[in-house]
């Protein structure tokens, strides 16, 4: 590499340190693009070069920042319970937003026209760890169609807890939430708590209790069971495709499994 281009690198290395702490120290998230020249010691002309304008400064800003949290979930190896993952996932990204409250604010702000590269590895990872649920038949729908609604929830319960603190002050929003969620997109065996009544009473009166709502409760189960069913035959044939199927009718059975995990509740019970 030449000197040049060293120079180059570290200059632009420097805009993005100065311009990240500045974002941080903030008293409202905002930056001027004359304050960081002026505090990393160099001319608009190098700002503008290395990063266009003031919009892909701040969006360069937002990578760097999550570059760093999202290090630790590249580098972790999934445990074999994805849902756990995906409880850990969901606390740390609130952790991340409580600790970085600028820099989370700035990666959601509407002013940001083009969603930066890091928020969209984060959304990959996510449907990923589903997808490995979903494997496990433990999805009752999609998982593209749950990482959206995973996503949105944990994002506002952050931007609420960092925006407004002092009306979302329980702490124990995030985890109520997060529960909610869980038991709406994970099948009831994996959301139900530990020491349920079912648990808790003896064998004769289980069963006793079991014989007399059998025919409700396989009722009412059926419905439920056709979303997580699908959703899991679905992530098998993506694992492995069979061979006998055609790219056409491959593709139509995935549309058609799509649809059975992704209706709403409602439209089944009409």
């Amino acid at each position: 590499m030449s000197s040049d281009s060293v120079t180059a690198v570290s200059t632009k290395a420097r805009i993005l340190e100065v311009a990240a702490a500045l974002v941080a120290e903030s008293s409202n998230g905002d930056v001027s693009t004359r304050a960081v020249c002026e505090a990393a010691g160099v001319g608009a002309p190098a700002l503008y070069r290395h990063f266009g304008d003031k919009e892909g400064l701040l969006s360069a800003v937002v990578d760097h920042g999550w570059d760093k949290y999202l290090a630790t979930k590249r580098d972790r190896a999934p445990g074999t319970d994805p849902v756990e993952d995906l409880r850990d996932g969901w606390d740390s990204h609130v952790e991340f937003a409580l600790g970085n409250p600028n820099l989370f604010r700035l990666m959601h702000s509407p002013a940001m026209r083009t969603p930066p590269a890091a928020a969209l590895e984060s959304h990959r990872i996510l449907t990923s760890d589903l997808q490995r649920a979903a494997g496990q038949g433990k999805l009752t729908m999609s998982p593209e169609l749950a990482a959206q609604i995973i996503m949105s929830a944990n994002v506002g319960v952050a931007l609420m807890q960092v925006s407004r603190p002092a009306t979302f002050s329980d702490e124990s929003v995030s985890r109520r939430v997060r529960d909610a969620v869980h038991a709406t997109v994970f099948t009831p065996d994996v959301t139900r708590p530990r020491g349920t009544a079912e648990e808790d009473a003896g064998p004769m009166e289980t069963a006793t209790e079991a014989d007399s709502d059998l025919v409700e409760a396989d009722s009412a189960q059926v419905e439920p069971r056709v979303p997580a069913t699908a959703a899991h035959l679905n992530a098998l044939l993506r694992q492995s495709p069979p061979p006998h199927l055609t790219r056409a009718e491959s593709s139509l059975l995935t549309e058609w499994l799509d649809r059975l995990s992704n209706a709403p509740r409602d439209q089944g019970q009409r």
